[in-house]
């Protein structure tokens, strides 16, 4: 094998194999040479890692309302380009394909269709790749305009964007895999517990909290920075920030996969396009590692973790004011240092085991119950002019008849990878912190982490606890499947990880 592997370098140092570089051969050949014995498996296997990443803009066009926030701006500024972020791994049997797209919450159909789209080109399994949205807030809507966004819509051709969008996460895929070369690869993690706060908070007895539904709640979302009736946060925060490392055998980064369990942070002037600190975080984390123009390209990208409950205000004070994009710079800042403290320090392996589990899991849909749905027809009757106890009775009102359009039950993707010791969920859902600290509570693997907004978004996931307390993310119409369903996904999750040991 040595002699034949020497002929190939010899080959190519006088250009009869052209397009690599001398160097680069000469690394590789010498990590064959000296363990291919652990390369190659029993009957001659190959154990060859391999990994390739690109980028794929998937920038809307001016004029489209952006959606994330009460009011839909239309778009009118690009601040910075949006991208499908994609890694392929190939440990010479399995490949597994990972996206991140710059959208607050891209639907399961137009998912599904990207992926049909890979598995046609390439031959990647359709449950080998999980796509994942950002949950930026300032980006076109990828779930469909007006009603539909909210609406249930299987079945229903794509409008342009949702089509643009899934083409272009294909093509990302497809360079990715061009892209490949042996690689070696690592994970991490840190802490930044500065920029994470649960958002939910139980007020002072007596403290008034009415919702839109008619009735009141027991926990409030943003009550507001120093509101002195707070009593304390309705559940925990996770400051972990864990991050899969890949490089070239030459020791040149080719991709960074990272998680953090914190929402969007905004700062972002009206009718902006941006990606928010995911892309930022992208961006410094090249720019640091001196990559750019590099190629084949290195990639960086942030996924979002379990951040359902989780944002960057403190509520308990004091109120700190920051300039358009300043908020967001210094929380990606401070997630890549802590990235970067150790990342010189991690531990590569030449070859790690690739493994992916899927199943789809039914959940029942929630439907109005006859006192909210007589509710709800009261304050469609109202004269527009009349208030109620919410300011959002209306809005909601509409919004819980809407879910009547709804199935009784959906099928939800969950799924699972093992890479080597590292364990990644992929949730479909805006996944409460508490949920993500019991998956890596009760995880087999070494490490683990949770991917919310992965192959599809059916809004919120709170945890049967904090349905009983109420507030924004237990609303009807936010939060749309039963209330044990953070349960079921759970126990589903590990059970997809255990069988993978």
């Amino acid at each position: 094998m040595k002699n034949s592997l020497l002929r190939m370098a010899m080959m190519t140092r006088k250009g009869i194999l052209p397009c690599v570089k001398w160097q680069s051969w000469v690394m590789v050949l010498l990590v064959l040479m000296l363990g291919h014995s652990t390369l190659f498996g029993q009957n001659g296997k190959n154990r060859f890692f391999q990994a390739g990443a690109s980028t794929s803009n998937i920038t809307p066009p001016l004029g489209e309302p952006i959606v994330g926030n009460w009011d839909s701006p239309p778009a009118d500024y690009i601040h910075d380009e949006l991208f499908a972020r994609c890694l392929v791994l190939d440990d010479g049997e399995t490949r597994l394909g990972f996206v991140l797209v710059d959208n607050v919450g891209v639907k399961q159909e137009v998912l599904d269709a990207a992926k049909e789209m890979i598995r046609e080109s390439t031959g990647i399994p359709t449950t080998h790749i999980m796509i994942a949205s950002t949950h930026t807030h300032s980006a076109i809507s990828a779930g469909g305009t007006g009603a539909k966004r909210r609406g249930w819509t299987e079945g229903e051709p794509l409008d342009a964007y949702q089509s643009f969008i899934a083409s272009r996460i294909a093509d990302g895929v497809r360079i990715a895999l061009k892209n490949l070369e042996p690689a070696r690869i690592g994970w991490g993690s840190g802490s930044v517990p500065q920029h994470v706060f649960n958002r939910r908070w139980k007020m002072k007895p007596g403290t008034p909290i009415p919702n839109p539904l008619g009735g009141d709640d027991l926990a409030v979302m943003n009550p507001g920075v120093a509101n002195p009736n707070l009593l304390e946060p309705a559940g925990p925060t996770d400051p972990e920030v864990s991050y899969l490392s890949v490089q070239a055998v030459d020791g040149r980064p080719l991709a960074l996969l990272a998680n953090y369990s914190l929402h969007y942070v905004g700062g972002v002037p009206k009718g902006h396009i941006s990606a928010d600190y995911f892309g930022v975080f992208a961006d410094r984390i090249q720019e640091i590692l001196q990559a750019d123009g590099q190629h084949p390209p290195f990639v960086a990208m942030m996924s979002n973790g379990t951040s359902g409950d989780v944002n960057n205000i403190n509520f308990r004070g004091p109120s700190v004011s920051h300039p358009p994009y300043g908020k967001m710079k210094l929380v990606a800042g401070d997630v890549v240092r802590e990235v970067l403290r150790d990342y010189h320090d991690i531990d590569y392996q030449n070859w790690v085991e690739l493994k992916a589990k899927q199943e789809k899991i039914s959940l029942q849909v929630r439907k109005p119950a006859p006192e909210l749905s007589k509710f709800v027809n009261e304050v469609m009757a109202r004269p527009e002019s009349a208030s109620g106890r919410h300011g959002l009775e209306k809005t909601y009102a509409e919004r819980v008849i809407q879910m009547e359009t709804w199935p009784d039950q959906i099928s939800v993707i969950i799924q699972a990878f093992k890479i080597g010791d590292l364990g990644i969920g992929a949730i479909p859902f805006e996944t409460f912190a508490e949920t993500g600290l019991e998956i890596k509570d009760k995880s087999p693997m070494d490490k683990t982490f949770t991917i919310s907004f992965a192959n599809g978004s059916f809004g919120y996931l709170p945890t049967p606890r904090q349905h009983q307390l109420g507030g924004y993310e237990t609303w009807l119409s936010t939060s749309r499947v039963e209330e044990s369903a953070s349960e079921k996904i759970v126990a589903q999750l590990l059970n997809l990880m255990s069988s993978m040991d």
